[in-house]
């Protein structure tokens, strides 16, 4: 069975380096245009992601694609730290710390995959960071809603992928996991 790919691939005009930037359904500030729509790439990486972990080899088909393989792999760290997470209020924070903290670029020495994208140039380094941490900081806020619900506590059905990781990657180097 194929790996499930974004049906923003030919949706996005707009890219730094060779990832969409894609429009958005956000409250967060950010350089992302705003959204109307039903469903964007966070639902897409969201809805997707309990598939796609499972898979260790991952066929690219377009801009699109790109973003939902770093999404996915961000949804993991997430997901590692939501699992130790005591109450949704601190998972809260904690979403909110991961995803304005340092993290490396394609291009930089620490990034996982610099085979599948490229650097951004010139001005995109910034407009990629922001665009990025924007996307990080959404997705935190969704994921919290539907690992934990209504109630205080993680739900099971989400932290058990906590030990996966999609196509053998993880955006958090090796020694400073959570």
């Amino acid at each position: 069975m194929p790996a499930y790919h974004s049906k923003f691939n030919e949706e996005s005009n707009m890219t730094i380096g060779n990832i969409a930037m894609l429009p958005l359904r956000t409250t967060v500030k950010g350089p992302a245009p705003k959204s109307d729509a039903e469903e964007d790439i966070i639902d897409e990486a969201l809805y997707f992601f309990r598939a796609n972990v499972f898979f260790k080899n991952y066929e690219i088909k377009g801009t699109g694609d790109r973003l939902l393989i770093y999404l996915t792999l961000y949804t993991t760290d997430c997901i590692i730290k939501l699992a130790k997470s005591p109450n949704k209020n601190q998972a809260l924070k904690d979403m909110y710390t991961l995803a304005i903290s340092r993290f490396s670029l394609p291009g930089e020495a620490g990034f996982p995959l610099n085979s599948v994208y490229t650097r951004p140039q010139g001005n995109e380094t910034e407009k990629m960071r922001q665009y990025l941490t924007q996307c990080r900081q959404e997705l935190g806020q969704r994921l919290v809603e539907k690992v934990f619900g209504d109630t205080d506590k993680p739900s099971k059905w989400w932290t058990c992928f906590a030990r996966r990781k999609f196509m053998d990657k993880t955006l958090t180097p090796l020694g400073q996991q959570f």
